[in-house]
């Protein structure tokens, strides 16, 4: 007899919102996590000297219609603010930018530079908010069985053609050209200044194993948009984890359960059905079906086995592509750090991101990073790129010292009181 109607695998946000909606519905729902807390790559732990960090995110948002669905209002969904994107340049300027098109710090920041592009702007603004609006459109937008399509599931694809057309013939055709664009090519058509371009883009190659030049970063600049609502990260307070923690009441108060630090070791099938989870200490839980929050080759080869799946579907999952390229150094400073609030980026031009990203399609870690600069209190992190899992030559063991120094070391070129404000350093 089944113990669950639905196993989920994984606490990460997706697993928490799926469980949420399965709740809601009336399902018996267990969540298992093998980590001690919920939230998988946007939690906020315990640092030193009682200080907390966000490991990974140091922002973020859930979709308003996913807070409004489930919620979670009633259960202390924390608020997020918008900070600008300062990009740092070598001679010690500093061009802020929001996407608040008529923010007179912004146009000022830009017109230092370049009056032509502070005029661009607002228009820029709209566009980029318009084409996220369609994104986010699509997003959540059902997709019909193609196998068995009848005119009603095609009725909400129908509904997203609508609204592209609703743009008029210009803003149609410029969010279709968009997305496959590079980061490179959509900045060239609204910007002349190198420096107004490479900010821009650095948004576009954030957590993804792209240069500005590569194909389809229009596409990530449009998402990450989306996700930030402009340039700059969406502040939460008390730290990105509360998400998780509103999430979790959310499915406790719907009669959900939640399980940490237990490990799903295998998926357990019997001819093509799954019939429930096996952990890591051998307890064995049943379920007619599990939802895996897990990337899909650990999901579909580590807890399925291939020996549960096609030949062919096999090979296609081996071949995902899954290219992690970033690192995190978080330090602890005395305090006096004296950083601007807001996303710092070390973006000064577009050849500067594509170098760095040209270490990576080597397995080599970029000596002149892109770095991302965000601040929690006495906390500086440094958001690294480009910085591959599978290196070449050596492993992160051995590399680790470097990357820190390197990263240190490229901050401290644009605030050279950092290192001794870092008591260790200093």
């Amino acid at each position: 007899m089944a113990d669950y109607d639905v196993i989920v695998i994984g606490a990460g946000l997706n697993g928490l919102v799926a469980a949420n909606y399965l709740a809601k519905a009336g399902k018996k729902v267990l969540v298992l996590e093998r980590r001690d807390l919920a939230g998988g790559q946007a939690v906020t732990e315990p640092f030193v000297d009682g200080e907390f960090v966000d490991p990974l995110h140091a922002g973020g948002q859930l979709r308003p219609d996913i807070a409004s669905d489930l919620g979670l209002a009633s259960h202390g969904l924390p608020t997020s603010v918008g900070e600008p994107l300062i990009s740092i340049l070598p001679d010690g300027r500093r061009l802020r930018l929001t996407a608040e098109p008529g923010d007179q710090q912004t146009l000022s920041s830009i017109g230092d530079i370049s009056k032509r592009d502070a005029e661009r702007w607002p228009g820029f603004v709209a566009f980029m908010n318009r084409a996220a609006s369609f994104l986010d459109e699509a997003y959540r937008t059902s997709m019909p069985r193609l196998k068995s399509l009848k005119l009603a599931d095609g009725m909400p694809l129908a509904k997203l053609g609508l609204k592209l057309r609703s743009f008029g013939s210009k803003d149609m055709f410029g969010v279709i050209r968009a997305l496959p664009m590079s980061a490179l090519e959509l900045t060239e058509e609204w910007f002349e200044s190198d420096e107004v371009r490479a900010a821009v883009a650095s948004v576009a190659v954030h957590g993804v194993t792209l240069g500005p030049m590569s194909a389809g970063t229009g596409y990530t600049l449009l998402h990450n948009w989306l996700n930030r609502g402009g340039l700059g990260h969406r502040r939460v307070d008390g730290g990105i984890g509360r998400i998780a923690d509103t999430l979790v009441a959310g499915l406790k108060g719907r009669g959900g359960a939640l399980r940490l630090s237990a490990e799903v070791k295998t998926v357990l099938v019997d001819d093509m059905r799954v019939r429930g989870v096996r952990l890591s200490d051998g307890e064995e839980i049943v379920a007619p079906q599990a939802i895996s929050a897990a990337d899909p080759r650990h999901t579909l080869l580590d807890l399925v086995g291939a020996p549960e799946l096609p030949p062919e579907f096999v090979w296609h999952t081996q071949s995902i592509k899954m290219r992690g390229s970033v690192a995190k150094v978080h330090l602890l400073t005395d305090g006096s750090h004296d950083l601007p609030k807001g996303t710092l980026v070390v973006a000064p031009s577009i050849r500067y991101l594509e170098r760095a990203y040209d270490a990576a399609k080597y397995g080599e870690m970029s000596t002149e990073p892109y770095l991302e600069i965000t601040t929690a209190g006495r906390v500086v992190s440094l958001h690294f790129q480009f910085a591959p899992y599978a290196l070449r030559e050596g492993d992160w063991g051995q590399e680790r010292s470097v990357l820190e120094r390197c990263a240190i070391d490229t901050a401290a070129r644009i605030f050279p009181t950092l290192k001794a404000v870092i008591p260790k350093l200093g």
